[in-house]
């Protein structure tokens, strides 16, 4: 069995994402690998999310389409946020708001829909995975909005908005790859003849879940230690320093 180009491209594309995010959090923040990760994780994900787009809309399959979208914008505006300087909005940013308050809105109208039919999950999506989700699209929303109404954000509030969303983008795409249909670390292997060959433990329900969660252990901790950490009172990321710019961290 063959895969589509496109399929092919959008899975190269998210496994590179999930490859230099990684790195982007393993190397000194602010070093030459650490922004050049970044860069790099930044082009993937907007590949693989255009590609999710475009697959979900060809299978009809509008969940997925959400997702893609909701990805897109996590990463573009966290980039955006890191190549803009202090305090600086567009009128852009505007126009840029209503997709996560249309998504959230919608995610949130499909898991009441989901709850009220008596189901507990939707093509395999537990409705509290729903819920969860259509809760982060609106924050992002209403992270938008006291951006705009504040005229900008600097500082430690710059470098979080950039984090969380590049953080979180990571995290939408480990749970696409691990928590997917038909184990598809395993198939995806095992089509280029490695599977087989490896442990069956490397393919458990447990360490798919570990590496799933993980980019969201890791939020927690860079956004405590932006917020709290004495370190980073009064600092300011540099406009440019694409990827997990934590400039002050090392």
């Amino acid at each position: 069995m063959s895969y589509p180009p496109i399929l092919v491209v959008h899975i190269c594309a998210g496994s590179l994402g999930l490859l230099s995010g990684t790195a982007a959090m393993s190397f000194r923040k602010g070093s030459p690998r650490h922004v050049l990760a970044g860069k790099i994780f930044v082009a993937s994900m907007l590949t693989m999310a255009i590609g999710a787009v475009y697959l979900a809309i060809v299978r009809h399959q509008p969940n997925n389409i959400g997702g893609g979208i909701f990805t897109f914008y996590l990463i573009g505006t966290a980039w955006l946020t890191a190549r803009r300087r202090d305090g600086e909005t567009r009128r852009f940013d505007w126009i840029v708001l209503l997709i996560p308050l249309t998504l959230g809105s919608l995610t949130w109208m499909n898991g009441l829909k989901v709850v009220r039919s008596g189901a507990s999950s939707q093509d395999g999506v537990p409705a509290g995975m729903i819920f969860f989700m259509g809760s982060i699209m609106l924050l992002a929303a209403a992270g938008d909005i006291r951006m705009l109404v504040r005229g900008g954000v600097s500082g430690t509030k710059r470098i979080a908005r950039h984090l969380w969303r590049m953080c979180f983008g990571l995290f939408i795409a480990a749970g696409s790859f691990f928590m997917g249909p038909s184990n598809r670390p395993l198939r995806l292997l095992s089509r280029v003849g490695i599977g087989q060959h490896l442990s069956p433990a490397l393919f458990s329900t447990g360490l798919y879940l570990t590496l799933t969660i993980l980019p969201l252990i890791l939020l927690v901790f860079w956004l405590v230690r932006v917020r709290f950490k004495n370190a980073y009172n009064g600092q300011s990321m540099p406009p440019g320093s694409e990827g997990h710019s934590l400039a002050a961290a090392d």
